[in-house]
């Protein structure tokens, strides 16, 4: 399903967003949310890359980790707050108005996990490569990236159905938003090639989501 490019109509309105997902994915999102937080124990240190209105900030504390959630969306960063605080996560949750350009700030090996909800289908190909270059380094050894996100499909046949459910979607989206995403090719690769081995993947029926558990050699985990 290729609903996810009407993410921009939603940020629009980050009020309705949440909402907005969850419809737009059958709930699909949410399940791959739950799946993915399963990997998260008690005590980590997690960084959420992309965070919006905080749905999987908000799991990853849950969980009993202590996670900061950056964002470059300071409406959705508000949002976020406000469901942190109604949840009594203060203490273990961390926002900043953050872009993945500003990860070099983020100290080398500190983090036991980094997790990113449909936030590098918005990246460029040069934005993506930084990105997975800087969650490698500021990652401790035996780390675990832990990503939701578009994909474009490689089946000559899905991916053009894909296309034809994605275009007048994406027409929409540039004409309300003037942007649009961009679902990744080869993200598993694109993974490897940053330094990462991949634990798991799981896509959707059309392969356009995937779910991908990578972890950084070294270590224990």
């Amino acid at each position: 399903m290729s609903t996810y490019v009407l993410m921009k109509i939603l940020e629009s309105a980050p009020s309705r967003y949440d909402r907005g997902i969850r419809w737009l994915t059958l709930g699909g999102l949410d399940r791959a949310y739950e799946r993915l937080t399963t990997y998260i124990k008690t005590g980590q240190k997690v960084l959420d890359v992309g965070c919006g209105t905080g749905a999987l900030t908000i799991l990853v504390a849950k969980k009993g980790a202590k996670v900061k959630g950056i964002d470059i969306n300071p409406q959705m960063l508000e949002i976020a707050g406000e469901r942190v605080k109604k949840m009594s996560l203060q203490k273990q949750v961390k926002l900043e108005e953050k872009g993945v350009a500003e990860l070099e700030s983020e100290k080398e090996e500190s983090y036991d996990a980094v997790v990113s909800g449909l936030c590098f289908s918005e990246l460029s190909e040069d934005e993506l490569s930084f990105a997975l270059k800087e969650i490698n380094r500021i990652l401790k050894p035996g780390g675990l990236i832990l990503v939701a996100d578009e994909v474009k499909p490689e089946a000559g046949l899905k991916r053009y159905l894909n296309w034809i459910l994605r275009l007048p979607l994406a027409i929409v989206t540039w004409i309300v938003t003037q942007t649009t995403t961009r679902a990744v090719r080869g993200l598993p690769d694109k993974i490897r090639e940053a330094g990462f081995e991949i634990r798991s993947t799981r896509y959707n029926r059309m392969h356009s989501f995937l779910e991908l558990v990578g972890q950084k050699p070294g270590g224990k985990n």
